[in-house]
């Protein structure tokens, strides 16, 4: 049996002593250059992030990538994000173009970007209230410089969209009225007169579902029609829950054969929302005089929001025929004319 001199069991010692503070050191410092690592592919500024414009060129390496982003604020290290780019299988998936990155990102969510191709684009935003006329809608785009006006009404009258809700509906002036939903919408910078209708005639397709044109079939109504009808609603009703009721005594009265009699479709011949109409206006010649022209006019005199389009065609039942707005915005409803006249007067 080997026997160890006291001098050997010394060095033994100090080498085993010398292996575990190697073996702690690099324990330590594995554990602290993972904490490091995750530390460093975390956003650079997780509480006010600031948006930032990047260019990535064709062609661009990982290292070159790592060297826009570090350039540029968007993360901490150039290193980790190329051992990061490595594990998560990123490397050539990068995609070339321009992006907006928030500083806020961590270096994950940068290149699930970069391999997505999630482009920026300079966008505009416009909106279009609901009951807004095709004259408001197209004096609204050229003020703001997205449209050239004589191409846009060009389009208009004389474009070849194709969508169920225009087939019926020939070409000629104004087609679309009525049909260009109102909504907030956002394009590209530069983006086309046909892109712009295009964009707003999708999103009256999204609304106008295939429920409502079963629904318009068991009316026996065309689509124009219930647009029309819509469209009349949201320019008359100011309140939300009194739409189905309005559309009710309009339907009571377009199926006894009377008048609509809607101040709404004569402020849209005249061109101005007048807030009391004379004689003389109810008296204009025009097939949109629902004063003088039984049934509704030839076609909608504003765009329809979608409550306005479901009022249409989900009347609520009445034997309300007549209504009168009241000092307060919200309406008196009658059955009888005598009521409406005393409604009228305030009794």
């Amino acid at each position: 049996m080997m026997k160890y001199s006291t001098a050997e069991k010394s060095f033994s010692r100090k080498i085993l002593r010398l292996m575990a503070i190697l073996i702690s050191l690099a324990i330590f410092l594995g554990i602290g250059g993972i904490i490091y690592y995750h530390q460093s592919i975390g956003p650079v500024n997780v509480q006010n992030g600031e948006l930032v414009v990047i260019e990535i060129p064709k062609g661009a390496s990982t290292l070159k990538i790592a060297s826009i982003l570090r350039e540029n604020h968007l993360i901490k290290n150039d290193l980790s994000f190329r051992i990061l780019s490595k594990l998560s299988k990123a490397e050539g998936k990068m995609q070339a173009g321009r992006y907006q990155m928030s500083t806020s990102m961590n270096a994950r969510e940068i290149i699930d970007n970069l391999i997505k191709g999630s482009i920026f684009k300079d966008a505009a935003k416009f909106t279009i209230p609901e009951g807004f006329e095709l004259k408001q809608i197209v004096d609204r785009l050229e003020s703001l410089g997205l449209i050239d006006r004589e191409k846009f009404m060009e389009l208009v009258n004389n474009g070849d969209f194709q969508y169920e809700f225009l087939k019926e509906i020939p070409k000629g002036e104004n087609r679309l009225e009525g049909f260009l939903f109102p909504d907030t919408y956002e394009i590209a910078k530069g983006a086309t007169e046909e892109e712009i209708l295009t964009k707003m005639l999708d999103r009256f397709d999204e609304i106008f579902t295939d429920d409502y044109y079963h629904r318009t079939k068991k009316l026996n109504m065309t689509i124009q029609e219930v647009v029309t009808l819509a469209s009349i609603i949201e320019r008359e009703a100011q309140l939300e829950k009194e739409r189905p009721i309005i559309s009710g005594i309009f339907h009571n009265r377009l199926n006894k054969g009377m008048l609509l009699q809607s101040c709404a479709t004569v402020q849209y011949v005249l061109g101005e929302r007048k807030a009391n109409l004379s004689l003389k206006d109810i008296d204009i010649d025009s097939p949109y005089n629902t004063y003088k022209n039984i049934g509704l006019p030839p076609a909608p005199i504003a765009s329809p929001g979608k409550a306005s389009l479901e009022a249409a065609l989900y009347p609520s039942e009445t034997d309300y025929y007549y209504f009168v707005v009241k000092s307060d915005g919200e309406h008196s409803f009658s059955k009888t004319y005598e009521e409406h006249l005393r409604a009228k007067n305030g009794n």
